[in-house]
C-alpha cells in the first residue's frame, strides 16, 4: 500500500541562503534567544546535518514546529529519536516525543503566534484562528517535545 504524499515545502535559493546565515549565527551564539543550530544523524547515512531552527518553551515544556511540513530533519527526528541544539558553545542533546495529532493543536497556534512574522507564510490559517482550525492542519506539520537527555554531559541548560 502506498503511503500518503506528505506535506512539504520547498526552500528557494534565497531561503536556503539565508537558513545559512541565520544558522551560523545561531551557531556562534548570536541571534535571538530561541534561534538554535539544529544536528541531527541521518536516518540512512548517519551522517550529521544541520540546520537552524526556533524553539518554543510552552507551559513548562518545549517544542519543536517542522513548519515546512514534513522535511528532512523532521524525518530524521522520527528514526533518530534523538539531536543536538547548538548555540554558540553550549552543545544540549535531547531525546524527542513525536505529538500526536490530537496533541498539535495548541502547540501550533502558539508557535504561530510566537513566530508569525517568520513562519506565517506556512500556515494556511491565522496565529488569531481558533484552535479547532489548527486541527484541521495538525497531519501537515511534525511536532516534537524535547526531553531533555540528563545523561549528557554536554547538556549545559534548557534551551528559549
Amino acid at each position: 500500500m502506498k503511503q500518503p504524499e506528505r506535506h512539504f515545502v520547498a526552500p528557494g535559493f534565497i531561503a536556503s541562503a539565508l537558513n545559512r546565515f541565520y544558522g551560523w549565527l545561531a551557531s556562534l551564539g548570536l541571534g535571538p534567544s530561541y534561534s538554535f543550530q539544529l544536528q541531527i544523524a541521518g536516518r540512512k547515512t548517519g551522517r550529521i546535518y544541520s540546520t537552524p531552527v526556533n524553539v518554543l518553551r510552552f507551559g513548562e515544556k518545549i517544542y519543536l514546529v517542522g513548519t515546512r511540513g514534513h522535511t528532512q530533519w523532521s524525518r530524521n527526528a522520527l528514526v533518530k529519536n534523538q539531536l543536538t541544539l547548538k548555540r554558540g558553545r553550549i552543545s544540549m542533546r535531547f531525546h524527542l516525543r513525536a505529538l500526536t495529532d490530537q496533541e498539535k493543536p495548541e502547540i501550533l497556534q502558539a508557535y504561530l503566534t510566537r513566530f508569525a512574522w517568520m513562519v506565517g507564510r506556512f500556515f494556511p490559517v491565522s496565529a488569531s484562528a481558533p484552535v479547532t482550525e489548527f486541527a484541521a492542519i495538525a497531519t501537515r506539520y511534525p511536532v516534537f517535545e524535547l526531553l531533555s537527555d540528563s545523561s549528557d554531559p554536554t547538556s549545559k541548560r534548557n534551551p528559549a
